[in-house]
């Protein structure tokens, strides 16, 4: 039997600061029905989906951004979405920020099922930026001050999703530009993973000078190598346009087991893109060029854990040469 799946990628557009959660919302739950008019079987939402990218303001007592954080799912504000997810038979994945009951602060993500029951949590690892306020900086970037890293690892699930049991994981923003991130879910066999982004079109950290096409190439590499790598399909779902006076490059996609973009958005407005995919097709990877058991030599890889920053070689010598 083919086990295949629906999936749809919800970019949204901008949420600006003054907007409320209720607008948000309502926009989501109406690219839900999209969704399901579309025939989508599962739906994801960008990171932070439910508010502006809060990290771009600097607050000296991190409690006065506390509402920009949810304490529980669903609260009274993000019911109208887990109501549409029970009403089209729609599981979702969505990006908020999280605070927990005792203060800790994480960029999170959740897949839920239609029944409205959480079967997967994730909360990102790779946090980019800075923590403290950069006077050099045009537009702060203060997720290491407004977030912890994540506590959860990189787990991968069997869900029940639409009928059939499928290997799900998820990464957020920055964790698709790190391999590591791929391989620990390759190795648990993830099948989809579910990432949302809110990337800026302009290098903050290069001071503006990174061509502003690579910033678009760069995201899709990664997750397109990703997905190569580690046999598995991806939903990569973007914030788009310009938020608060500052531009987000959107070009959500949904990409297959060889790397291949089976779709992408093309606006920087709320807009909803699907593509079928068949499970199937992530064991051809798997069994042949990136058969793991077969191929990998985790001997050979002892930097990869004990090491965080780069180190140069030594100097080369023919003394050391002939040893």
């Amino acid at each position: 039997m083919t086990r295949s799946l629906v999936l749809a990628a919800a970019q949204l557009g901008p949420i600006q600061k003054a907007e409320g959660r209720d607008v948000a919302v309502g926009r989501m739950v109406r690219l839900m029905e999209k969704a399901h008019r579309m025939g989508a079987e599962v739906v994801v939402f960008p990171e932070l989906a439910l508010t502006t990218f809060f990290p771009r303001w600097y607050e000296e007592d991190i409690s006065v951004a506390d509402h920009w954080y949810e304490t529980s799912l669903p609260s009274n504000a993000t019911a109208p979405l887990f109501e549409a997810a029970r009403k089209y038979g729609i599981a979702f994945h969505l990006g908020y920020a999280e605070k927990t009951p005792d203060g800790h602060r994480f960029n999170t993500s959740v897949f839920v099922n239609p029944a409205g029951e959480v079967m997967l949590k994730y909360r990102k690892v790779h946090l980019p930026g800075h923590k403290d306020y950069d006077p050099i900086r045009k537009v702060q970037h203060l997720e290491k001050r407004y977030f912890e890293v994540g506590d959860l690892g990189f787990p991968v699930v069997r869900a029940p999703v639409a009928g059939h049991e499928v290997n799900v994981g998820m990464m957020i923003c920055n964790d698709r530009r790190w391999p590591e991130s791929w391989r620990v879910m390759g190795l648990q066999q993830v099948e989809l993973v579910m990432l949302g982004y809110n990337t800026p079109s302009i290098n903050a950290d290069n001071r503006g000078f990174e061509a502003h096409h690579l910033r678009v190439f760069h995201s899709h590499l990664s997750i397109q190598s990703g997905c190569y790598q580690n046999a598995c399909f991806a939903v990569a779902t973007a914030k788009a346009g310009t938020e608060d006076g500052h531009e987000l490059f959107g070009h959500s996609i949904i990409v297959n087991p060889q790397g291949e973009i089976m779709a992408q958005a093309t606006s920087w407005d709320d807009e909803l893109i699907v593509a079928d995919a068949n499970l199937g097709m992530c064991e051809l990877g798997r069994t042949t060029i990136f058969n793991f058991a077969k191929h990998r030599r985790p001997e050979a890889y002892q930097r990869i854990t004990d090491q965080v920053g780069s180190e140069a070689p030594a100097v080369w010598s023919p003394v050391r040469a002939a040893e």
